[in-house]
C-alpha cells in the first residue's frame, strides 16, 4: 500500500468502524535493527503499513504481511491488536506506517 492509497482508505475505514471522523493520525516510522523483532501494542488502534519492504514481517491479531511465509495465502496492510514487526535481514531495515487512534466520545470526568 502506498501512502497515497492509504490517506484515501483510512477516513473510509474509520466510518466503517463508527469512528466518524473522530481520530488521530500519527506517522510512524520504525528503524530496525539487523533480525530486530519489535512489538507494539495497538489494541484500540489501527496501524496501515505503507511500502513495505520484502525483509520485513508484520504480524498482528488480525492479520500478516511476510513475503517469506509459505503457510499463508493473503497478506495484509491492516494490522491492530498486539503487532510484531521482524526485520530478516542482516542490515538494519525501516518500516513505516500510519497509525490512527480513534478519539473516546465521552471527555474524562
Amino acid at each position: 500500500m502506498n501512502i497515497q492509497l492509504a490517506v484515501e482508505y483510512f477516513p473510509r475505514r474509520m466510518q466503517e468502524l463508527g469512528h466518524g471522523d473522530q481520530y488521530t493520525i500519527r506517522f510512524r516510522h520504525f528503524v530496525l535493527q539487523p533480525e530486530e523483532e519489535r512489538k507494539i501494542d495497538a489494541l484500540n488502534q489501527l496501524f496501515l503499513l505503507i511500502e513495505p519492504l520484502d525483509s520485513i514481517a508484520v504480524i498482528s491479531d488480525f492479520g500478516v504481511y511476510d513475503l517469506t511465509a509459505s503457510n499463508v495465502n493473503e497478506l495484509q496492510y491492516e494490522h491492530q491488536g498486539c503487532i510484531s514487526i521482524i526485520n530478516y535481514a542482516t542490515i538494519i531495515q525501516s518500516v513505516r506506517f500510519i497509525q490512527i487512534i480513534p478519539k473516546n466520545e465521552k471527555p474524562c470526568q
